[in-house]
């Protein structure tokens, strides 16, 4: 954040004091304990620690409001003032503790600069040690020069930037709330469509009926670094939808053991097994690939008779009614779900026609396409969301606000 502006610059040793008070002895009994986060994200309660068993011998004992820096990290942002529920918070040597001259700055309006994250690029210079012990020492921390406006220009400078920071969450509960709605009409429009088709399809068929082939893939292999073997696909290449060959890992690939795991473009892929139920069952259509690709344990393929169109399938099992029959073929192992084959082909499916079944896919896809835009410019909304308070904060302390 920029220092230059209308206010003058003023060290913090001018409106800050270090809290050298210590005990070297603790009481047999839980002391609550602070945890500083990273780039001026605050500062909360975390596990309670016996003071029967800490060892270090010099100790402080938090006041709420005061300003707590920790010594490593104060150079990527970790400092922040204690909160309420913070009194009496045990801090070890490696944290420091400063006092606020509030006749001449308020707290809130140090609160913002440190939520701006403003001392990282000043601590990041002074730190001194190795890479991984570069630590921040009070006389660097209260080197630092920050905007001082009078008092009344602080409590003018706080109430504009809550008033700005309500209007920016108001927007993100918006935006959050229109995600939401897009996914809940997306769902709506897959469960309408499946369900006027089971009303038209008065016969249902077992998955096994459309299938010509299905296949587990291998367990059973070893790791190669490219470009050597061949690529294996996982559940992350289905989730995400990513089939490009440099986000597979590879395999060293044995032809009379390994060909019959070789994909082919059509063929359906199914995660098994997860320790996420929720990706238990997750599927996507394989796009095909300039040269040879596998599947890994997780994956179930299938390969669908010719009158059966593999994009509709994909539909129909991501359809909520039919997610709730692939969820009650789930078993557990070792803290994974899975969804085994035996049961996967026993699900039961509305299968109309192949003109029926492209006019269903054209229609999805055309909505799905038009979510996709959606969540593309909601996802763009976030990040100008993200970008506004940096802007404020930044306006703020140059006086510009």
């Amino acid at each position: 954040m920029s220092e230059s502006g209308r206010y003058p610059l003023i060290s913090l040793s001018e409106v800050l004091v270090q809290d050298k008070e210590y005990i070297t002895e603790l009481e047999p009994r839980l002391y609550p304990k602070l945890s500083v986060k990273l780039y001026g994200r605050g500062v909360v309660l975390n596990d309670p620690a016996d003071g029967a068993t800490v060892r270090m011998k010099r100790h402080q004992l938090a006041k709420p409001g005061q300003i707590i820096l920790s010594e490593i990290w104060a150079k990527k942002g970790a400092i922040g003032t204690v909160p309420e529920e913070g009194a009496g918070a045990l801090v070890t040597s490696h944290f420091f503790l400063f006092d606020i001259d509030e006749s001449k700055l308020l707290r809130p309006y140090i609160g913002w600069l440190l939520a701006a994250n403003y001392f990282e690029p000043m601590l990041g210079e002074k730190a001194r040690g190795t890479t991984g012990y570069a630590a921040i020492r009070p006389k660097q921390f209260l080197g630092c020069k920050i905007p001082l406006p009078p008092l009344d220009e602080q409590r003018r400078i706080v109430a504009r930037i809550e008033e700005l920071t309500a209007l920016i969450e108001e927007a993100r509960g918006l935006r959050a709330a229109a995600k939401q709605d897009t996914g809940k009409l997306a769902q709506a429009a897959l469960r309408d469509t499946f369900e006027n088709l089971c009303d038209e399809v008065k016969e249902t068929k077992p998955f096994s009926d459309i299938v010509s082939e299905i296949l587990n893939g291998m367990s059973k292999r070893i790791w190669v670094d490219p470009p050597e073997g061949v690529a294996s696909l996982n559940i992350r290449n289905i989730t995400q939808q990513d089939f490009s060959i440099a986000s597979c890992r590879r395999i060293l690939f044995d032809s009379e053991r390994h060909t019959k795991y070789l994909t082919q473009l059509g063929d359906l892929l199914i995660c098994n097994v997860n320790g996420s139920p929720r990706l238990v069952g997750a599927i996507a259509v394989f796009p095909g690939a300039s040269e040879q690709v596998v599947i890994d344990h997780n994956i179930t393929r299938v390969r669908l008779k010719s009158e059966i169109i593999p994009e509709f399938i994909v539909y129909h099992l991501r359809e909520p009614t039919t997610r709730v029959a692939i969820e009650a073929r789930f078993g557990t192992t070792a803290g994974q779900s899975y969804l085994p084959q035996r049961k996967l082909v026993t699900l039961p499916l509305s299968i109309p026609p192949l003109s029926e079944q492209r006019h269903i896919v054209a229609y999805l896809d055309d909505l799905q396409a038009q979510v996709d835009a959606l969540t593309a410019l909601q996802e763009a909304t976030q990040a100008e969301l993200d970008a506004l308070l940096p802007a404020v904060l930044d306006r703020a302390f140059r006086g510009k606000l």
